[in-house]
């Protein structure tokens, strides 16, 4: 484990590499404990380097065997080796080859980082620096070399060799091993070097591209399993063909493999041509997976393949442009997905997740640019930040560029920058030539740290049938940027009329397509011909990523949601009506504002539930917890905004029953089950309704059998989705009885006992549950026979589930779930840093809680920072959140 003082890395101390690596042939004999590793590089000094410099390769917890130069084995003395660091003292002048052999330990490698083992199964994990741990290397992302790899096994072990590119070469060895050659002729980074080997299945399909090229597609799984690969295959296919239809992409090897494996740090990595995947993100059935599964199965499948044009094809300079390759396919992969499922519910789903984790982390001690200016261990800025703020970039890009001269800036870009390692500064470039705009101001996004708010008030002159609309913006300060400059922040808008009908008028300043660039710190927008004091909608489908103080009245905000033809503002309204209602003070409340909110909602349902119950649901939501503790801002007290939701939530499901007991009927599935969006929005909405309902019969005054309700689903589900919505409600439930509980989590457990995914479900809905005896349930399950806390699905599953998503349990008045947390934070740092350091980003909310809280959450973090020996990757966020 490396745990040096970690050295800072500064964007503005770049320089390029002193030598460049244009070949690399490997050699990889895999054994358990024992793989050999020959590394044979053609070198030369980089032009732009530094002449006559010695030649340093990184290095991770590596034992060299043997080391020669041009042939010849180098003497000690011209050279040094660490683990961590290979050092050529005086390297030839011209080219050269450098062949380096090490010897690796997979099974030992709890670290999931190079080459480890996952359930028996060779695999490798090179991003962002794991490939320094298979061999010495120049490993850093603007080194670019065509590999090819040479794999040989026990045959019984692993009859499947995969590797990057195309197979060019297989055949038998004595000893019952075998072997198999690939190669990639398209020059890559180190760290998207991949290799698998192991005992598979498989599930295969072959793809023609726009220009007739045939492609191999394969899906790899545990074997019994190639069934659950076939819905991640069809969105493979679908991925491809939409990336040529919509970017005009196309694939360009004759084969790609995707190897699904059970111990993963990440979701997927997007090696050339050899994707590897959480398994969690590959296989599905109805009866194991949910319909968010399903979704997230084609999201993900799609953003990994994506990668193979933005990211790949053209990669990143150094770690600094990580956005590059991540925002913009984030982006990518969020256009898919609306375009195959619904656009609204897309976009809205996407804006919870950028508010969930993005906002708070913008928020906190965390905080950081979408492109940070220095970093201590790169694993720990992946983050909402870089990928999903990073999205948000692009999609400004597109609304102030228009249509048509964002595809020419995309089209220029992969032109000008193929088989590159590119800047943002490269990317925009290619937008300010093909638009002919000036884009400096608009790239302060990337530099600038923080959630800029923008407060609009509107004002209304009868006289003269005037409008006016005034702007200010502002961007708090973050850690290290105390000052902020103003950035250009799309604005989509549209007026609403009293009731509901859509205002015209004249504006100067707007663009066509409905859209106000607000560029200074404070800005007005003068409508004309305006008949009647119009209702302003502000940020139709979340045109920026900040956050909107707007002067309406609950009134106004209802009309709304009945009316806005923007179906984003729609649910936004309703959003922002039940978050006043969550935090208002005592003597403010007025819960005939809460009755005129189940009225609009129930005027919804009415009209429009059965034609998008997908948008429905979403509709019925409240805002989670987290949300109004981002509102609420200081002094937090999470069992305060936990009983104020709740309060609202029944307040509401009691007015809305009669008619959710009637969409429960009428939705009910008309044929057999299937994962389409159309299906999955029917299931969301019986599933929401049935939450509600449950909320219901815990008032008193309530005579409904819930419990009845709740268990009949659960017993007559034939797909996974209504069995985990119904055991979701049996424990999160208010109301459900202790025994009803207790039966569906023993049925759950002994059904899908032998189901690994499943069971991080049941280990999830349990730590989640917002009561006492959480914690004292968590350390119990800790012990259970399923628990293992070398898996990373598991450990997310019951511990991160835990401190991510129980607010009230983990921020405890007593401070247990912080004690608890840490425990597991420095148990994990030996194992699994990557792993540990993402758990204790549970913390990045501490500032903001009240003091009880916030003393109690300090002295958790101070425990960890005071420990000797911790890994790079927690002291690295422990010293950040501690500030």
């Amino acid at each position: 484990m490396r745990t040096e003082t970690p050295q800072t890395i500064r964007l503005s101390e770049y320089r390029p590499s002193d030598y460049l690596i244009d070949r690399v042939d490997l050699d990889i004999h895999l054994d358990a404990a024992a793989t050999r590793v020959r590394a044979m590089l053609a070198l030369r000094p980089n032009p732009a380097g530094e002449a006559g410099a010695p030649l340093v390769l990184d290095g991770d917890e590596l034992v060299l065997e043997a080391l020669a130069l041009d042939g010849n084995t180098l003497a000690q003395a011209d050279y040094d080796c660490r683990p961590d660091r290979l050092t050529i003292k005086q390297p030839p002048r011209g080219q050269f080859s450098l062949t380096i052999e090490t010897r690796i330990d997979p099974t030992a490698n709890t670290k999931l980082m190079g080459l480890y083992r996952s359930n028996g199964v060779y695999c490798t994990q090179c991003e962002a620096e794991g490939f320094r741990r298979i061999t010495y290397f120049l490993d850093r992302p603007d080194v670019m070399a065509v590999y090819t790899t040479r794999i040989e096994a026990s045959r019984a072990e692993a009859p499947v060799l995969l590797g990057n590119g195309n197979p060019v070469a297989s055949g038998e060895l004595s000893g019952g091993r075998h072997f198999a050659v690939w190669d990639d002729p398209h020059p890559k980074p180190s760290y998207l070097f991949a290799l698998v080997g192991g005992d598979l299945g498989r599930v295969t399909r072959e793809f023609v591209t726009m220009s007739g090229q045939k492609v191999d597609l394969a899906i790899y799984v545990e074997r019994g399993k190639e069934s659950r690969a076939d819905y991640a295959l069809d969105a493979l296919e679908r991925s491809m063909r939409w990336d040529e239809k919509v970017f005009g992409r196309e694939y360009d090897l004759d084969v790609f493999n995707i190897v699904a494996v059970s111990d993963f740090n990440m979701g997927a990595m997007e090696n050339k041509g050899l994707n590897i995947f959480n398994d969690k993100y590959v296989l599905a059935s109805q009866e194991t997976a949910t319909d968010s599964d399903y979704a997230h199965i084609e999201a993900i499948i799609a953003h990994e393949y994506f990668h193979n044009w933005t990211g790949n094809r053209i990669t990143c300079r150094d770690w600094f442009q990580l956005c590059l390759k991540e925002g913009l396919t984030v982006f990518r992969d969020q256009e898919f997905s609306s375009d195959e499922r619904s656009r609204a519910v897309e976009r809205i789903n996407a804006v919870r997740t950028l508010r969930a984790r993005q906002f708070t982390e913008d928020s906190g001690p965390l905080a950081h640019p979408v492109r940070p200016r220095e970093y201590r261990e790169i694993n720990n800025f992946y983050t909402a930040t870089v990928y999903e703020k990073g999205a948000e970039i692009i999609r400004m890009l597109k609304i102030l560029l228009g249509e048509a001269a964002f595809a020419a800036g995309m089209e220029l870009y992969f032109a000008r920058h193929d088989n590159e390692a590119a800047t943002i500064e490269d990317f925009l470039a290619c937008f300010s030539d093909a638009a002919g705009r000036d884009l400096t101001q608009f790239a302060l996004w990337y530099e600038q740290a923080g959630t800029p708010r923008v407060a609009v008030s509107g004002h209304y002159d009868p006289d003269n049938h005037r409008y006016r609309l005034d702007f200010a913006q502002s961007t708090p300060p973050t850690p290290g940027q105390a000052m902020k400059q103003p950035v250009v922040i799309p604005i989509a808008l549209g007026l609403v009329g009293p009731h509901g009908e859509e205002v015209t008028g004249e504006a100067h300043g707007m663009a066509a397509n409905g859209v106000f660039a607000l560029s200074r710190i404070s800005d007005s927008l003068t409508f004309e011909n305006v008949p009647v004091a119009p209702i302003p909608s502000i940020l139709r489908g979340f045109s920026a990523p900040v956050r909107v103080s707007l002067d309406l009245d609950d009134g106004a905000l209802l009309t709304l949601v009945r009316h806005d033809s923007d179906a984003f503002n729609r649910w936004q309204a309703a959003q922002s009506v039940a978050t006043r209602l969550m935090t208002r003070d005592g003597e403010r409340k007025d819960m005939r504002a809460a009755d005129a909110l189940a009225e609009a909602l129930d005027g919804f349902l009415a009209d429009e539930a059965r034609s998008d119950p997908a948008f429905a649901a979403l509709m019925l939501s409240l805002p989670p917890e987290s949300e109004i503790a981002q509102e609420i801002g200081a002094d937090v007290d999470p069992d305060a905004i936990h009983q104020a939701r709740e309060a609202l939530k029944g307040h509401i499901a009691a007015r809305l029953a009669p008619r959710l007991k009637t969409l429960r009927d009428d939705l009910e599935s008309p044929g057999p089950y299937s994962p389409d969006a159309a299906s999955a929005g029917r299931r969301a909405l019986r599933n929401i309704a049935l939450d509600l309902l449950a909320t219901a019969g815990a008032d008193p005054h309530q005579t409904d059998d819930t419990d009845g309700l709740v268990a009949a689903q659960y017993d007559a589900a034939d797909n996974m989705t209504d069995r985990l919505g119904a055991l979701s409600v049996a424990i999160h439930g208010a109301g459900i009885g202790d025994a009803l509980r207790g039966r569906l989590l023993t049925d759950f457990r002994a059904r899908f006992d032998h189901e690994p995914l499943v069971l991080d479900k049941w280990f999830a809905l349990q730590a989640t549950a917002a009561e006492a005896g959480t914690l004292g349930r968590v350390e119990a399950l800790m012990q259970d026979p399923a628990f293992s806390i070398n898996n990373p699905n598991r450990v997310r599953a019951l511990i991160g589930a835990f401190a991510m998503s129980n607010p009230t349990q983990f921020n405890r008045a007593d401070g247990a779930g912080y004690t608890f947390v840490t425990q597991q934070v420095v148990d994990l740092d030996a194992r699994n840093p990557q792993l540990a350091a993402r758990l204790l980003t549970a913390f990045n909310t501490w500032r903001v809680l009240e003091k009880g809280r916030r003393d109690k959450a300090r002295a958790a973090l101070e425990s960890v920072a005071a420990r000797d020996s911790l890994s790079r990757d927690v002291a690295d966020i422990v010293h950040r959140t501690l500030g």
